[in-house]
């Protein structure tokens, strides 16, 4: 016989708690938005860089933000802050070892050797735009997550590269209104010579190794070059007497060094020899160089560069002698603040067009195409109701000419054309619209001419 149940067995299920993160609506440590207010700044280097790069014969390049870790590590190098302190790390779920790009150049590199640009015609020159990621602490204009424009040439040993570069650099910043400038230029030498230096180097840093900082005590085993560039004090005092690498380098790093200065000298361009700059990256060979603006007596560095002629055999292709420098986005838009140098002025609409009722907004939906297909740039506020309203959104923009299509219009297929300046109307089909608008603009840019010529 079955077995009767008695008692009902009570399943008790387990609750599983639900732990909800709350929402932090900010930006994260180190990370910031643009908004619409700075995109002035940054649209007016945008368009100077976009002007700047094809006029030195650069062509464009964009490479990824993620890598593998190993490019980095391998160009960088070991014992540097970037690839220990800074480098944003991480595995994929394919388990590959990847790597937010913490600079441009190593990408650029990977993609010269990768696409076979060896073969072409030499120099090379590329230019690159985009953010780069460090883990480091944020400071004024330096993020997290910042901005760089790298310009590379790729294939030329020549000292007047490294002076075009430098030459390019001062365009660029001159054009943006930042005109007191100053590069600070040295020769860290080749691995040849480099190798005595370091001898050396280290010997006089073992004799001052108490008054280092402890980063700069590690740096001794892993990369003494790297201590000239510490910004501790102490070290900065230990590091002046330390010997300096144009003394001691070889007869073609002194050469090169020679002429490159006098390249500078026929260029009339504002710089410094500082015995003290070295670069953070290992991949620096020779010319190094930092930009600081010396506006209001302060110094700030705005980017750098160097040559780096090991860089692509290191990564696997051949012999190659290359030179590049970066500038910072972020400390050039803070910089243009600062001086209050003038922003991206966006151009202003000649046209604005008015509508009443829902016709209306239709026939005006069409008209604003038009415009825009023949390269009139239109302004109009489609959302807005009453047509007093738009006419007042019209004179605050000081546009020469208002269309209205109010609810006859629409009807008739007609469209009214009222002069801003004199008040005057007149009344059009659909299809004068277009020729109407570009005779009066003709009109009143001939006008222009004529008053600008009376006064000179």
């Amino acid at each position: 016989m079955p077995r009767k149940t008695t008692k009902k067995n009570k399943v008790t299920a387990k609750k599983t708690k639900v732990v909800v993160e709350p929402l932090l609506l900010q930006t994260i440590r180190g990370m910031k938005d643009v908004l619409p207010g700075e995109q002035l700044y940054w649209n007016k280097i945008r368009a100077v860089l976009d002007k700047s790069y094809p006029k030195y014969g650069f062509q464009r390049i964009d490479t990824p933000l993620v890598e593998y870790a190993n490019l980095f590590v391998r160009s960088i190098g070991e014992g540097t802050d970037v690839i220990d302190k800074e480098m944003y790390k991480f595995s994929t779920k394919g388990r590959d070892r990847v790597a937010l790009r913490p600079e441009l150049t190593a990408g650029i590199a990977r993609a010269y050797i990768q696409h076979g640009m060896n073969i072409l015609p030499k120099p090379i020159k590329l230019f690159c735009i985009g953010p780069v990621y460090r883990y480091d602490r944020p400071q004024e204009g330096r993020y997290r997550e910042h901005w760089q424009a790298n310009f590379d040439i790729f294939g030329e040993k020549d000292a007047v590269m490294d002076a075009q570069l430098i030459q390019l650099a001062h365009s660029v910043l001159s054009s943006l209104g930042i005109k007191n400038v100053q590069f600070q230029v040295n020769s860290i030498g080749c691995s040849e010579c480099r190798e005595n230096y370091l001898d050396m180097l280290t010997a006089y840093f073992e004799s001052k190794k108490r008054k280092l900082c402890k980063t700069c005590k590690a740096r001794l085993k892993t990369n003494p070059l790297r201590i000239l560039d510490c910004k501790e004090d102490k070290c900065v005092q230990v590091s002046t007497n330390a010997p300096q690498t144009v003394d001691h380098l070889c007869n073609d790093c002194r050469d090169h060094f020679k002429n490159l200065l006098e390249y500078l000298d026929e260029l009339n361009l504002p710089y410094v020899i500082n015995p003290q700059l070295v670069r953070g990256l290992d991949y620096y060979t020779k010319t190094v160089f930092e930009i600081w603006s010396l506006s209001d007596g302060s110094k700030k560095s705005l980017g750098g560069g160097g040559r780096y002629d090991g860089l692509i055999k290191n990564l696997g292709g051949e012999e190659t002698p290359a030179i590049g420098f970066g500038l910072g986005l972020d400390r050039l838009v803070l910089e243009m603040k600062r001086i209050k140098a003038k922003s991206y002025e966006a151009p202003s609409p000649k046209i604005f067009i008015a509508q009443l009722g829902n016709l209306a907004k239709k026939k005006s939906l069409n008209l604003f195409a038009k415009m825009e297909r023949n390269g009139i740039l239109t302004a109009e506020s489609f959302g807005r109701g009453s047509l007093k309203k738009q006419l007042r959104t019209a004179n605050k923009l000081g546009v020469l000419i208002t269309l209205i299509i109010g609810q006859k219009e629409a009807l008739d297929d007609t469209v009214i054309i009222k002069n801003m300046i004199t008040g005057t109307q007149e009344v059009v089909t659909q299809e004068k619209v277009v020729p109407s608008v570009k005779k009066m603009l003709k009109m009143k840019q001939m006008t222009i001419i004529k008053k600008k010529a009376k006064k000179k």
